[in-house]
């Protein structure tokens, strides 16, 4: 069995439903020879006689020494060390032709694709075919998301919003006490819940008791600005992220006046320290709602969890983490910002089923005496992609606006020139 040809998602289509199981279990025992990790549960699909079944898999990255040697057990290995042979371009063409058609990356900034269709235009690309019965129940949920839901939804929101932008801006007038505070985490805490009821939001909160205390920090995978909604739905939180325009510039200018929020520009450096010293004094006063950071920076299709920042984690502090799980069954969460601007995407939003989330607030986590700031985000991100099902994958997810670093480039061709050379680069230098 060659787990390296395993894609990373598989659909199965089995004529005969009794044989499910059947799969399942071999599924399953695949997972525990260490071939690659199962991160998601199975997604049944019945329909007629025909059973669809969808699963994503994490393959285990192999490293470039045992692909090669794979490549190279017809060859005989020399004595003296390393060598090159015809075999090594097959490896880096494959590799190459995996990425052109689809890495492990890229597809993180797009629309997670469905098992079956929900009804919805926006998600008809794979599903041509529909038939009478299914064309009249279609017709029917457009006529009720668009002509009920909608406006319901859009007032709602309106409401949430102003109530918002007016209620913080006569709070930030108060005089700093525990009144003020008081009433800035109510003020906030109610117009993100009339925000949730205009979003449809359904959430399933786990674990209430691993809930973030105050003077901790509250860090979480990230799919799009309604993260924030879903997370101060069941809570307030002082939160710290970049400047936005437009709609979210004008709501973030006023969540500030009432609650100690830290916005900056990231592409301004300068500002780091400035940020990490005013995160440190809020983290050092026990009164102040816990800080709310997505590390990843950027918004992923919540199929996965990629890099964590590391500036996140050298601030000190208790982390509590949380995973945040979307189904897209019923509407797609995630934010694509490069192709829809906020008020496009609060309208995609309104226009779906439902946003269905879980959230679940797992124990708090402290850094080891061990482990440095990367490290301990590497354990913290393992975690909550453990938790909510996701693929735990090491990229930075900067890599939507920006080209791969040289630095990349130069460790592949160290490793493999190392393994070229062999031991001959210690008698050459020598």
């Amino acid at each position: 069995f060659n787990h390296s040809r395993v894609p990373p998602s598989l659909t199965l289509s089995l004529h005969n439903f009794i044989f499910a199981p059947v799969i399942s279990q071999l599924l399953k025992s695949l997972c525990h020879t260490g071939c690659f990790s199962l991160l998601t549960q199975l997604k049944w699909t019945v329909s007629a006689n025909l059973c669809r079944v969808q699963i994503l898999i994490q393959r285990e990255n192999g490293s470039m020494e045992k692909e090669l040697e794979e490549l190279r057990r017809s060859r005989p290995k020399p004595q003296d060390g390393g060598d090159f042979t015809l075999s090594d371009c097959f490896y880096f063409t494959r590799r190459g032709i995996e990425s052109i058609v689809e890495d492990e990356v890229t597809q993180r900034f797009s629309s997670e694709e469905l098992v079956s269709w929900n009804l919805l235009t926006r998600t008809n690309n794979n599903f041509h075919y529909i038939s009478l019965k299914l064309t009249l129940v279609y017709g029917l949920g457009v006529f009720v998301r668009y002509c009920i839901l909608t406006p319901l939804r859009m007032l709602l929101a309106c409401i949430g919003l102003t109530w918002l932008v007016f209620g913080t801006t006569a709070v930030g007038f108060l005089p700093n006490s525990r009144v003020k505070s008081w009433l800035s985490e109510w003020v906030h805490v109610m117009c993100f819940r009339i925000c949730a009821r205009g979003l449809s939001a359904t959430i399933r909160y786990h674990n209430p008791e691993n809930k973030p205390r105050k003077g901790g920090i509250c860090v979480a995978n990230h799919t799009s600005p309604i993260d924030i909604v879903i997370l101060c739905n069941d809570g307030g939180y002082a939160m710290v992220g970049q400047v936005h325009g437009g709609l979210m510039g004008i709501i973030q200018r006023a969540m500030v006046r009432s609650c100690p929020h830290v916005w900056f520009e990231r592409a301004e450096m300068k500002d780091r320290h400035l940020v990490t010293k005013r995160l440190k004094d809020h983290v050092n006063d026990k009164t102040k709602l816990p800080i709310l950071i997505f590390p990843e920076g950027t918004c992923i299709n919540n199929t996965s969890v990629m890099m964590f920042k590391k500036g996140s984690f050298e601030i000190g502090g208790t982390i509590y983490p949380v995973a945040m799980k979307y189904n897209p069954k019923f509407g797609d969460a995630f934010w694509n910002s490069s192709k829809y601007s906020m008020v496009s995407y609060l309208l995609r939003m309104m226009t779906s089923w439902a946003i269905v989330c879980d959230v679940w607030y797992m124990p708090a986590m402290h850094q080891k005496e061990e482990e440095d700031a990367i490290q301990f985000a590497n354990r913290v991100k393992s975690a909550i992609a453990h938790q909510g099902g996701l693929v735990d994958l090491q990229w930075d997810g900067g890599l939507k606006r920006a080209k791969v670093k040289a630095a990349f480039k130069e460790q592949q061709q160290k490793q493999y020139s190392s393994m070229v050379v062999g031991d001959d680069s210690n008698s050459n230098s020598d």
